[in-house]
């Protein structure tokens, strides 16, 4: 089985969601390709096409750059059989790397094409995502989690359905919702 594990979190040794993620990958064993997401990930910049529609001759050295980087991190997404996606809510949604990340992954003609209905994704199998969630007062699930259903519509957008959230949520007020995450995780 092949896993890609991404940690997203500004925190890097106190950070729970890390913390979880990682004990997480290694109860589902297998291959595991690791990146940070949360440092090194450009933003879409100058890009004159939605989802990287840029015929090769009118490219620039640094469009180059970033079609050959996106190209790595949408390898890394199609290779994979699982996800392990490690992200804390900040301010009522993800991190602002974890949508730079989707943004490069975004694909026009390799991980959604455009039909005349609409866009419809490109990823298609058994692909199956584990979303491990953290934050300190959000509750996952209510009117101000805007993290756990951006990330459901984004990666559906993509053509993946198959998405479990493992949530240690309000953290800052009740740590028995770590427990719950971690009971979750040895029940995979």
């Amino acid at each position: 089985m092949n896993i890609l594990h991404l940690d997203s979190s500004a925190r890097k040794e106190n950070s729970v969601s890390r913390k979880l993620a990682k004990e997480l990958v290694q109860k589902l064993q297998g291959d595991v390709k690791y990146r940070d997401i949360s440092q090194n990930i450009p933003f879409v910049d100058g890009i004159k096409g939605a989802g990287f529609i840029i015929p090769e001759e009118e490219r620039t050295e640094e469009d180059r750059k970033l079609f050959k980087f996106s190209d790595e991190l949408v390898d890394e997404l199609l290779e994979s059989d699982v996800v392990v996606i490690s992200v804390p809510i900040y301010n009522f949604g993800p991190p602002a790397s974890v949508k730079a990340w989707f943004d490069l992954i975004a694909r026009a003609g390799r991980t959604f094409q455009y039909e005349a209905s609409g866009p419809v994704g490109l990823i298609k199998g058994n692909k199956k995502v584990y979303l491990v969630v953290t934050s300190g007062g959000v509750p996952v699930g209510s009117p101000v989690d805007f993290c756990t259903p951006w990330f459901k519509q984004a990666l559906n957008f993509l053509g993946i359905k198959d998405i479990e959230i493992i949530a240690a949520d309000q953290l800052a007020i009740n740590d028995d919702n770590l427990k719950k995450a971690k009971e979750t995780i040895s029940k995979i």
